[in-house]
């Protein structure tokens, strides 16, 4: 049977529920190459009927759910763009550049425009810096009230990260339009920001602030602020080599070699950041990979770092090109199989120590994507566990919700590589 007639069963089989071969036997350079990204669900035997319903359900709740305990997504009227809306992290009551992209991220894998649109208008309407004095220009606001006030006027880069992928997947997707909704200039745009944008010292909202590239020239990593009057360092949930390597072929021509350089940097950090035996990393880190002095509980494995086996996962899941990625996602599941897999805590010291004890649905959605480059038969528990997961609501149904939204696409085989236009 030729590889061409093999895959066009890919749907059948997993419609029937049948178990489909490992990853190994499908993905031999990765999806970017073959096209071909695993549905950990229907490897389980969960049908696609069943599947899809339970994406739909997630969606409509988070997004268009009931406003006092289910919904993250508000719209916010209008403008001359079009309507409006933003993302909010109910628990802080703030509307952060972090969920905005992911709700960005979340609209294009589901062919949800109308969404995409409003949650960008908002982000350039109230977000972002236009003015070339000020320190954060070319990037957005982290932190904002609801009304579009900012907390703080300083970026973080994870946001401006997802946004830039979002934007070049929703190019590929839907095709680019005019003005803010030209989604591939506005990739660029902020992507030789990322990288190119001269120092600027000025003042925000908070005090004076001198503001540089978000990311390092020299190490080639993703800054954990560009802010110069603080020092340098990294968070390692913010490497995402997988979107890195897109950048390096889709990006600005100039700037394609660093990010392919990029790519393999936080590849090797993956390995100097995380804790030999439990897998853990830190939520912040310097260069060198150990953990940032004085920072307590920021410097162990809690909330950002959740994220960043997810971030290796997706790196292999698309690429192949660093197998030490599977021993990481085989490292960490078992550390995690060891504290119980009903009900391991959320946050531990890097050596395997438990320090707060609430079982995280974000945590247990970062775990389950691990399994796209785990090998051990374990790897199906953790993406039962997501399965078998209520939808967030209620006080933290914001980062529990966009990580179990993102997590149920991941394991389905929807969060994919979309090429501009």
């Amino acid at each position: 049977m030729t590889m061409r007639r093999l895959r066009s069963l890919i749907p059948i089989l997993a419609a029937a529920a049948v178990s489909l071969p490992t990853a190994t036997a499908w993905q031999q350079k990765g999806a970017f190459a073959t096209g071909y990204y695993r549905n950990l669900f229907a490897e389980a035997g969960h049908s696609q009927p069943e599947i899809t319903r339970k994406i739909d359900a997630a969606f409509q709740q988070l997004f268009h759910g009931d406003l006092d305990t289910q919904t993250v997504y508000y719209g916010a009227g209008k403008n001359a763009n079009g309507p409006l809306a933003y993302l909010t992290d109910i628990n802080n009551h703030d509307v952060r550049s972090e969920g905005m992209s992911y709700g960005m991220m979340i609209a294009v894998q589901l062919n949800r425009k109308a969404e995409f649109d409003a949650l960008w208008n908002w982000a350039k309407t109230y977000m972002y810096q236009g003015s070339p004095t000020h320190p954060a220009y070319g990037f957005f606001s982290w932190s904002m009230k609801t009304d579009g006030t900012p907390n703080s006027e300083s970026p973080a880069p994870d946001g401006e990260e997802y946004w830039t992928m979002a934007l070049y997947f929703a190019a590929g997707r839907w095709g680019s339009g005019a003005g803010i909704y030209n989604y591939r200039a506005e990739a660029d745009r902020l992507l030789d920001n990322m990288k190119n944008r001269k120092i600027i010292a000025g003042t925000t909202a908070r005090g004076p602030e001198t503001d540089g590239p978000e990311f390092d020239p020299t190490s080639k990593m993703v800054r954990f602020t560009p802010n110069n009057l603080r020092p340098n360092h990294t968070d390692p949930s913010y490497h995402l080599p997988a979107f890195y390597e897109l950048w390096a072929r889709w990006g600005p021509a100039a700037d394609r070699s660093f990010w392919r350089e990029a790519a393999a940097v936080s590849r090797d950090y993956f390995q100097k950041v995380t804790n030999p035996k439990t897998g853990l990393a830190p939520n912040y880190a310097n260069f060198d990979g150990s953990p940032v002095a004085g920072f307590g509980r920021r410097a162990a494995f809690g909330p950002d770092a959740w994220r960043t086996e997810a971030n290796w996962s997706v790196d292999w899941s698309w690429w192949e090109a660093d197998p030490r990625e599977r021993e990481l996602s085989d490292r960490i599941q078992a550390f995690f199989e060891s504290k119980g897999m009903d009900t391991y805590g959320s946050q531990f010291t890097l050596e395997g120590e438990q320090m707060v004890d609430t079982h995280a649905t974000a945590l247990v959605a970062t775990n389950a994507v691990a399994s796209l480059a785990a090998t051990r038969p374990v790897a199906t528990r953790f993406v039962e566990a997501l399965w078998n997961a209520q939808i967030p609501s209620g006080r933290y149904r914001y980062y529990d919700g966009m990580w179990y939204l993102m997590g149920l696409l991941h394991c389905s085989g929807q969060f994919r590589i979309w090429t501009p236009k």
